[in-house]
Order: structure tokens, then C-alpha cells, then sequence
């Protein structure tokens, strides 16, 4: 038997159980319960949020990644207006969209970079002044600035925000520890929110030793209070069925290895294993993973959804078993923590802050490309129905924990917490909030 540091192993290939405690280890931050309570915005500032998603302008309202939009709904619930400086399309946006819920949020077109060819990156190079200038024009508008981290727009931004305003919060989204083969502006992101040039929080998922005070370990969510009400419903009680029935939520980008699921159904299938697959998401790579699905022979038995609204996303948890994410690099997948909530059996990568999610018996962690491995784990699911109700009760009482309307008043009780000088609403929120407790 071969330990992989992370739990027990399996047989032959490394699969681990992600159940070991390690003493050293501190315990995931967990939510606030009702010490801010938010009944208007609390902060009475404009809020300038920098961000590379893509963003949408299509009949009358801005739209962009449903699960983002969530989030960043909050935000606006805690500011009086909240300036996004983003990328911004004239377009209908994709099934997996959503337009912003409140009023009060409005965009700002900023170049949208990209691309890791030599050409792509001197091209970014080339247009850095004007990208600069764009960023100077929106910051000067705001009073206190969110920088999204990693990504091409955030590095200037993180340069340049500390000289506008002394209200800064960051927010680092990616595997905080770092990862082999990242882009080296990822390191460098990190270096300058690691350093005093950025005086402000920094939320990070996860928690490493020796990191400096404005580094926070942080969680985040999409489902809401009622949501998470019928994510218990649908776990509670939850048994294993046949056919076994995986699931994978997210894009269709070669990181993601959602080859590595594809190749492990043809292989369980093979084994005489009833298995069927359901892959939800859009992307670059969606065309080369049908066709590898034809050319294993398990397009009867795979399902390619697409992009889907919200709703039908938490649809497809209560029709699953087990949620297989086995990406390169992960920071928290909100896929991941919604599955568990429903009570789905989660196999992740056997790195970054994944490996802490699914710790203490929640879920299971193969290495991200090794087949083998992730089809020994899927195997020992189908055997052994008793263990995969155990982990099922486990993963959904941990996910459960959270909620949107939690992640707010975690966010209000950080930003009063860390933040000097800030003008506060009369009544708005709590003052006696805490961050997170841990």
C-alpha cells in the first residue's frame, strides 16, 4: 500500500481517501451565523471592482457567469454603488449567465487580454499604457477598490490601486500555495499581495503557514438560504444507485481534465460496471470531448448538457451520485462544495485547498491526469454502498455550513473589521461582527 500524505490509499494506484486528520493542519474557516445583519447597504461608498470575467450588455442589463453574478450581488448589497471594470460585450450571453440583481451595479469596458503564445503576451505588453490609463480613469471614480485575483487585468491593478484609495480588499480566487507550471504573473500577484505595497485583506481559500495578517482564509458560496434548504432534502437519506451516475460541472478547458472522467467511464463501462456520465458546462474544448467520447464508445452512456441556467445546474446534483473534478489547479470550486451539499460524493485532485475540502471522510482525491487512479476510486465506490452513504452525510453536513447570504455578512464583518475610516451607514449592519470564525 502507497500513502499519498493526504489520506489512505487504495490498491495499486494512488487513490486517497480524504479522511486523515492531521493535527497540524488548522480547520477550514467557517461562516458567520447572524452576527452582521445586513438591512441596507452598510458602507456608504462606491465600490470599483476589478474583474476579467466577460461581461455582457444585452437589452438593458449586464449579464455574466451565473455563480460570479451571485457573488458579486452581495457586493452590492454592501456598497451604495459598485463600478465593475471588466471586459464588456454587445451580445446574448451564454445559457450559463445571469443578469446582476440590483440597480446599483454598473460596468465599465476594459480591454480584454489574453492568451499565453508569445504573440498574446506581447501584445498584452503593447497595450499595457493604455490598459494603465483605463484603469487610472475608473479608479478615480471610486472610494475603495476589490481587486479579482489571478488574472491579466488584476496585475496592473494591484499596482496601481494602493496609490487611489486606502481601502483595498483582494480577493485571490486561484490555489493560493501555488502550483507547478502556473503562469508566472500568478507567482507575482501573490508576491504583491504578500507584501506591504497592498494594505489591505486578501481572502485566500485555504490556510498556509506563515502568511502575513492581511492574508485571510476565506470561503465563498452561490446557493442561497432556501437552496441550501433543498440541497438537504435531496441528501438527506441519499443511497447509491444503479447505474452509478457521475457528474462534472464547469468548463470544458483542457485544465479541467475532464478527459481523464471521460476515459475512466469508458474504462468502468468496459469492466462490465453500469456507469453514465452527464458533463455540464460549455467551453473551448467541448468539440475535441465529443469526439473523444465517439471514439471511446461512450456517447450512449455520456450526456453533454452545455451551458445551464442555475437551476438546472442544482437539478442535475439531485440526479447524481458522484461529482469527479479533477482539474490542474483549483482554488474553492463552487461545484464542488454545492455537490457535497446535495450530499453527492466528490473525487478531487489530490492538491491545493480540493484535498482540505473533501478531508476528514467528506470526499475522495486521486492525482488530476491518472486514470487508473480515479477509476480504482470509482470502483471502490460501486463496492461499497454503506461507505458512500458515510461520506455522503459527512460531505453535506461541511457544505451545508454555507450560504450566500453568509458569505455577506462575513464580507461586511472582514471590511469593518480591517478597514479604518470607513463610512458606515447608520443601522445598515452589526459593528460588532467578526470576519469568519475558525
Amino acid at each position: 500500500m502507497t500513502s499519498t500524505g493526504t489520506g489512505t490509499a487504495i490498491g495499486g494506484p494512488v487513490v486517497s481517501i480524504a479522511g486523515a486528520v492531521d493535527p497540524d493542519r488548522p480547520s477550514t474557516p467557517r461562516p458567520i451565523t447572524g452576527e452582521a445583519v445586513i438591512t441596507a447597504p452598510c458602507f456608504a461608498d462606491r465600490l470599483v471592482v476589478v474583474s476579467c470575467a466577460l461581461h455582457y450588455r444585452w437589452k438593458g442589463d449586464y449579464h455574466a457567469y451565473a455563480p460570479y453574478t451571485r457573488e458579486m450581488d452581495q457586493w452590492s448589497q454592501l456598497f451604495e454603488e459598485v463600478i465593475i471594470a471588466a471586459p464588456l460585450t454587445r451580445m446574448a450571453p451564454p445559457g450559463d449567465c445571469a443578469p446582476f440583481a440590483n440597480a446599483n451595479v454598473r460596468v465599465v469596458q476594459q480591454r480584454q487580454m489574453g492568451g499565453e503564445t508569445v504573440g498574446a503576451k506581447l501584445r498584452q505588453l503593447w497595450a499595457l499604457p493604455w490598459i494603465c490609463r483605463d484603469l487610472v480613469r475608473v479608479f478615480s471614480q471610486g472610494d475603495a477598490i476589490h481587486v479579482r485575483c489571478p488574472g491579466n487585468l488584476s496585475l496592473p491593478a494591484l499596482f496601481l490601486a494602493p496609490i487611489f484609495s486606502r481601502k483595498l480588499v483582494a480577493k485571490y480566487a486561484g490555489q493560493w500555495a501555488g502550483y507547478p507550471q502556473e503562469p508566472a504573473t500568478y507567482a507575482l500577484q501573490r508576491w504583491l499581495l504578500r507584501s506591504r505595497w497592498w494594505n489591505g485583506p486578501v481572502t485566500v481559500y485555504g490556510q498556509l503557514p506563515h502568511q502575513p495578517p492581511q492574508v485571510v482564509p476565506f470561503f465563498t458560496s452561490v446557493m442561497t438560504a432556501p437552496q441550501v434548504d433543498r440541497a438537504r432534502v435531496a441528501a438527506d437519506g441519499r443511497r447509491l444507485t444503479q447505474p452509478l451516475r457521475l457528474l462534472y460541472v464547469g468548463r470544458l478547458v483542457a485544465t479541467k481534465h475532464v478527459d481523464t472522467l471521460l476515459r475512466a467511464t469508458a474504462s468502468l463501462a468496459d469492466e462490465g460496471v453500469a456507469v453514465t456520465a452527464t458533463i455540464v458546462g460549455d467551453g473551448p474544448d467541448r468539440a475535441a470531448l465529443e469526439a473523444l467520447a465517439d471514439s471511446l464508445g461512450v456517447t450512449p452512456i455520456v450526456h453533454f448538457a452545455g451551458a445551464l441556467p442555475y437551476d438546472a445546474v442544482l437539478g442535475c446534483y439531485e440526479r447524481s451520485d458522484v461529482l469527479v473534478l479533477v482539474s490542474e489547479s483549483e482554488g474553492w470550486p463552487k461545484a464542488v462544495a454545492e455537490a457535497m451539499a446535495f450530499g453527492l460524493l466528490c473525487v478531487g485532485s489530490d492538491h491545493g485547498f480540493v484535498a482540505e475540502m473533501l478531508g476528514d471522510g467528506r470526499g475522495m482525491v486521486v492525482p488530476s491526469r491518472d486514470v487508473a487512479a480515479l477509476v480504482s476510486a470509482l470502483r471502490h465506490i460501486t463496492a461499497n454502498p454503506d461507505a458512500f452513504i458515510e461520506y455522503s452525510a459527512r460531505a453535506a453536513r461541511w457544505a451545508q455550513q454555507f450560504s450566500l447570504e453568509g458569505l455577506r455578512d462575513a464580507l461586511a464583518a472582514l471590511l469593518l473589521d480591517r478597514w479604518s475610516g470607513h463610512r458606515v451607514k447608520e443601522g445598515a449592519v452589526s459593528t460588532t461582527a467578526t470576519p469568519f470564525r475558525s
